[in-house]
């Protein structure tokens, strides 16, 4: 939880408030206070505010999985009673299995630290998904890779991961270290907000724990990867934001077993976008890439220039995401919405 103790780090622009939310109040809420959701419980929210950490008053009827942590809100100076959200500049969510609406990961995130470490838990399909997450919301992704210090040699995993996206910065380091906060200095500056997900055990806590210069007393459980199965346990278990030292603020998640890609062509277009400029170029424009004369995207693997195992992975997320999708049918102005599972192309 926060520091009351940091005053210093709580004005506004410190706290990540910039003209996009500034921008958006009428002339009515000018003297309402602007306040940073730090946590989200079943029935209470808590934010972080210019005074320090308080705890908001729910209207009735409030439902506490409509914000996410980092959600900028108005509140009554007085009774503390969140009056409205503002719309948030970024969300990072997904979607469970069975569920009907989206699980609000983080909301307003600049920077996204996709947490893996330098061990048989370094998996670039699952990696993948987390890219296709961030590209979607609209954050910068920046692959972390941990434990560094526990391998003779981390650059061979990270030439596993450096090729998945265009542009994609790849950091290796031990998050235990002091020098893992310099590693990621530039993405954790003042007013800035960068988000850790990741499986479990693979050094969030620790992570978090760097960053934000924790006393012991107040730092985060953590816990180990397994060496039967590389599966690390969960100590996290709620989504909670945190000051880092160098001025920016973190926010902690659980570890996520699943990531199941839905609405999110936009993200999937960007994460491949080696494949998606050749698509247009083949013969059919139904073609499945797999087996079509005239495919550009089967011509690239020919030549060697694309992956096929990479671009299996592309036409299996591109087949999820359609699958998980919904859709709208009907006739303009009667349009219903079809819930997602097996259809026609």
């Amino acid at each position: 939880m926060i520091r009351s103790a940091d005053q210093d780090l709580f004005t506004l622009p410190a706290l990540g408030w910039s003209d996009v939310f500034e921008d958006q109040l009428t002339a009515e809420e000018v003297g309402l206070d602007r306040v940073r959701i730090a946590t989200v419980h079943r029935s209470r929210l808590t934010a972080a505010s210019q005074i320090g950490p308080v705890r908001l008053m729910l209207p009735a009827q409030a439902n506490t999985a409509d914000y996410a942590v980092g959600d900028w809100v108005l509140v009554d100076p007085t009774t503390r009673m969140l009056v409205r959200r503002l719309d948030r500049k970024t969300l990072l969510q997904r979607h469970t299995e069975g569920g009907r609406v989206p699980q609000l990961i983080a909301a307003n995130v600049d920077t996204l630290f996709i947490t893996t470490s330098c061990n048989d838990d370094l998996n670039p399909a699952r990696l993948e998904r987390y890219l296709a997450l961030a590209n979607e919301a609209g954050t910068t992704p920046v692959i972390v890779l941990t434990k560094a210090d526990q391998v003779a040699d981390p650059e061979p995993y990270r030439a596993q991961v450096a090729g998945l996206q265009r542009g994609l910065a790849v950091v290796a380091l031990n998050a235990k270290a002091p020098e893992a906060a310099a590693a990621l200095a530039h993405w954790c500056g003042a007013g800035q907000t960068v988000a850790l997900v990741g499986s479990s055990g693979v050094g969030k806590s620790s992570l978090l724990n760097t960053l934000s210069d924790k006393p012991p007393e107040e730092a985060q459980l953590t816990g180990s990867i397994r060496d039967s199965d590389a599966k690390g346990r969960h100590t996290t278990t709620s989504r909670s934001l945190h000051p880092i030292a160098g001025g920016g603020w973190v926010i902690d998640t659980p570890g996520m077993r699943t990531l199941h890609v839905s609405d999110n062509i936009t993200g999937l277009e960007q994460l491949f976008a080696e494949i998606t400029e050749l698509a247009p170029l083949c013969r059919f424009r139904d073609c499945t890439h797999a087996h079509e004369p005239g495919c550009a995207v089967q011509a690239a693997i020919g030549k060697g220039r694309l992956d096929p195992a990479r671009v299996d992975r592309w036409r299996k997320l591109l087949e999820e995401n359609r699958t998980n999708t919904t859709v709208q049918t009907g006739p303009r102005g009667n349009k219903k919405t079809r819930a997602p599972g097996n259809r026609r192309r």
